[in-house]
């Protein structure tokens, strides 16, 4: 019976898969949320896990690709209790930088959100001092900039196509793509009066403003067209995260949260007074789908902006 922590004991099992070759070089290992899937504990556990991992300079966190398992450079890597000179000795670690900053930001704010990424948080996932953090970024809202500049920096939007519609249903797209891939992005992104200013979602802007460079609208009317659909995906992607942190939170999937709360959904409709949901609801054939409403809010903004280059035409 051992009294070992719980991240330890982690940490021991993800030392041995990478020690007996189950994760080689360049393998990506598993993230804080597969570690607390895996072993049923806290985030916090599971990022102190991967730190241990860090501080012993077997796995560092990559951009846009998660955390690796490093190439072996020193010797007696088999046992972690031999004698001799040798014994405890390890790679040196690796200096800390920006990007590996970032990239353990990224990795940890993917897995918890923005509520559970703090300074001390990352530093534990590097295995270094709270301190260290601040030789490269002044505090959490210069990091959580770099950080929604290197999502916005991971897939390129590619060349601007002709026709503007192609354009903005890419870009939509395109967007969508980030906050699905960093839910707390569509948090990070919320201020419109006070946007973040990154070179990279600056791209975007500077791409969707040329999908629109051949329409006659002018050019207040081309900045609102690109707010007007930011802020649909946006509003949809903040639901996305919601969804998630429900699904977190509770334990459970939609379809068993469904399944618990119909009958108070059915007790209220059953005085009749909503003929016109239950018309659309009834027999169990609806079912709500994110992507289908945002393909569906998508065309009909669309359908609207064609409607005005129409009329500017006209």
């Amino acid at each position: 019976m051992t009294n070992e922590p719980p991240y330890l004991a982690i940490a021991a099992e993800l030392r041995r898969r990478i020690r007996s070759g189950e994760l080689s070089p360049g393998d990506r290992v598993p993230s804080t949320r597969a570690v607390t899937r895996e072993w049923g504990v806290a985030m916090a556990t599971a990022t102190k896990a991967l730190g241990v991992l860090r501080q012993e300079s077997l796995v560092r966190p990559e951009p846009g690709v998660g955390t690796v398992v490093l190439a072996r450079t020193g010797r007696g890597t088999g046992s972690d209790t031999g004698s001799g000179a040798g014994s405890g000795a390890g790679p040196e670690p690796e200096p800390l930088s920006r990007e590996r900053l970032v990239a353990a930001a990224l990795e940890l704010a993917d897995a918890e959100g923005l509520n559970g990424l703090t300074m001390r948080r990352v530093a534990t996932a590097l295995g270094v001092s709270t301190m260290t953090l601040y030789r490269h970024v002044p505090g959490k809202a210069e990091l959580v900039r770099l950080m929604a500049d290197a999502a916005c920096g991971e897939v390129p939007l590619g060349p601007v196509p002709p026709e503007w519609r192609v354009g903005l249903e890419r870009g939509a797209r395109w967007l969508r793509g980030v906050y699905s891939r960093h839910r707390w992005m569509a948090h990070a992104m919320a201020s419109f009066t006070r946007p973040v200013a990154t070179r990279n979602a600056m791209a975007y802007t500077e791409w969707v403003l040329r999908s629109l460079r051949g329409t006659p609208l002018t050019h207040t009317e081309k900045l609102h067209a690109h707010l007007l659909i930011f802020a649909y995906v946006q509003g949809l992607s903040m639901a996305d995260d919601l969804e998630e942190q429900a699904r977190q939170d509770t334990g459970i999937s939609d379809g068993e949260w469904m399944e618990q709360n119909e009958p108070r959904f059915d007790a209220i409709q059953a005085g009749g007074s909503y003929p016109e949901l239950n018309s659309v609801t009834s027999g169990g054939g609806f079912g709500l789908d994110l992507d289908a409403l945002f393909e569906f809010g998508l065309q009909r903004t669309l359908d609207g902006i064609a409607s005005m280059i129409d009329e500017t035409s006209g």
